[in-house]
């Protein structure tokens, strides 16, 4: 499984981005003032869910939004 962040323009800032395999991902609302500023954002966000990301290994599938 990959897991990728990213930082993409929004606004006067960046916007946050976690992608997991098969193309689902997850990104934040608000806009963050730098680049590594909305990454290390995605990561903090990535770590607070260790639970939900075990499962996805264990399943070995793409995880659902709760959007």
């Amino acid at each position: 499984m990959d897991i990728r962040l990213t930082a993409t323009p929004k606004g006067n800032g960046f916007q946050a981005t976690i992608t997991f395999s098969g193309g689902v991902s997850i990104s934040s609302a608000e806009a963050f003032p730098s680049e590594p500023e909305a990454i290390l954002a995605a990561a903090v966000k990535l770590l607070q869910m260790p639970d939900r990301i075990q499962r996805l290994f264990d399943e070995g599938r793409a995880p659902h939004t709760d959007r």
